[in-house]
């Protein structure tokens, strides 16, 4: 599993070590010449805690294949239409603090603020940034409410928050 900070997450991931540089869009080919996983990102944890490692993140082939046509199509495939709330979480001793906001985005338009901590996604206790997103994903498509409750400093609140649908805030610039 790999949960990213920008409300990114993939049920299953490919990690490798040592890091390449040059990670966007290689190819990792088994021992037996077949294609495994496309190469996403550069991580600091390919294997996580206590023994830290950086690496690269690859998405596994078989997540692809069965959205390639969407992909090719569209540039996106129908799943990817989720709720987005425009902000950076990471995972802290806290809970799942906010660590960014986009300028206008709905979470930042909502009321939310940095350090605030995501305790709740409707009446569902926050487990982690993949239990966060995996909640607010299943309310509905992107343009849903999302009931959120968050922590600001020792004060509870209780907000909605409507999200948007990535792709009509981040600019695609190129067709493929």
């Amino acid at each position: 599993e790999f949960a990213g900070y920008w409300e990114y997450l993939l049920d299953e991931a490919i990690f490798t070590a040592p890091p390449h540089a040059n990670w966007g869009g290689t190819a990792l080919i088994g021992r037996d010449g077949r294609l495994l996983g496309v190469g996403s990102l550069y991580v600091e944890d390919a294997r996580p805690a206590p023994h830290n490692l950086s690496g690269n993140m690859f998405v596994p082939i078989d997540l692809l294949k069965p959205i390639f046509s969407e992909l090719l199509s569209g540039n996106r495939s129908a799943a990817s239409r989720k709720p987005w709330l425009c902000m950076l979480t990471t995972e802290t001793e806290n809970g799942v603090e906010i660590v960014g906001l986009a300028p206008g985005g709905p979470a930042e338009s909502r009321g939310l603020k940095l350090g605030d901590v995501v305790i709740k996604v409707g009446d569902g206790v926050v487990s982690g940034m993949a239990d966060m997103y995996r909640k607010m994903w299943a309310i509905g498509d992107a343009g849903v409410e999302v009931p959120l409750t968050v922590l600001r400093g020792s004060t509870a609140l209780r907000l909605s928050v409507t999200s948007e649908d990535r792709y009509k805030r981040l600019k695609l610039t190129h067709s493929y």
